[in-house]
């Protein structure tokens, strides 16, 4: 039996595969993780040689575009570095934050402590590069907020990095603190629920929502939306059923 590739077609066409990812998927080798499954495999069984234009990380779900041909990728990689692609993710962190919409902004490089995390530095600093991302806060569920994330940049960690600098991790990020219980009471019951959910959705709670780009052709502008998955959604409902419960 053909197995179910971790990923789905949006649209695909001579110059380039839109793709809704699911987590878990690589999108290149990474010498840090050698055993998931990868998009440069999978993907190119399928559709012949594949060239990775962006990146979203390996346990965040959501749209990717890759290119077919090398003019492809030269058009769709300016697009990117000129930041006229449209990007907005959704997001679960914990805490509510006090404005309904902010902008974070601040320099990422990697930690030096840590090179498998990012850090966060002062902007105009000699570490790292500029980085900005503005969010919406979309539904408050007691101790965790939905969010919608616009990038302006595109660096790698940058929601999940700049989220936690600012004292809200994406919620269930190991990598940045979100797999502990950061706001609530922490009574039996509570941690029984937080549990429960961290089961739910097992991996950081980042999705990329939305895509948008002018086709390297054609010049069209092309947009597409990547519904919620299930165990972000479920996610969400598990919070809100907590919510309605305990107010």
């Amino acid at each position: 039996m053909k197995a179910i590739p971790p990923y789905t077609v949006l649209y695909a066409d001579e110059d380039i595969v839109v793709l809704n990812k699911k987590s878990g998927l690589l999108i290149a080798a990474d010498r840090y993780d050698e055993t998931a499954p990868r998009l440069d495999i999978e993907a190119e069984s399928e559709f012949g040689k594949l060239f990775a234009v962006h990146r979203i990380d390996k346990d965040t779900s959501g749209l990717l575009v890759v290119a077919k041909n090398i003019d492809a990728k030269a058009h769709l990689s300016r697009q990117f570095f000129e930041k006229t692609t449209q990007r907005c993710y959704q997001t679960l962190v914990w805490g509510i934050p006090k404005a309904d919409e902010g902008h974070i902004e601040g320099n990422i490089g990697r930690d030096l402590r840590d090179r498998l995390r990012m850090a966060v530095y002062p902007p105009g600093s000699e570490e790292g590069k500029w980085a900005a991302t503005n969010y919406r806060v979309t539904e408050r569920l007691g101790y965790v907020s939905l969010l919608t994330c616009q990038l302006e940049t595109g660096r790698t960690h940058q929601i999940r990095a700049h989220m936690s600098h600012i004292g809200h991790p994406v919620f269930n990020d190991a990598r940045y603190g979100g797999e502990r219980i950061l706001k609530g009471r922490p009574t039996g019951s509570y941690r029984q629920f937080v549990q429960e959910a961290f089961d739910t959705c097992p991996r950081q709670a980042l999705h990329a929502e939305t895509l948008g780009f002018v086709h390297p052709t054609t010049g069209k502008e092309l947009f597409f939306t990547a519904p919620l998955p299930d165990d972000m959604q479920g996610l969400i409902n598990k919070w809100r059923t907590y919510c309605a419960n305990n107010t």
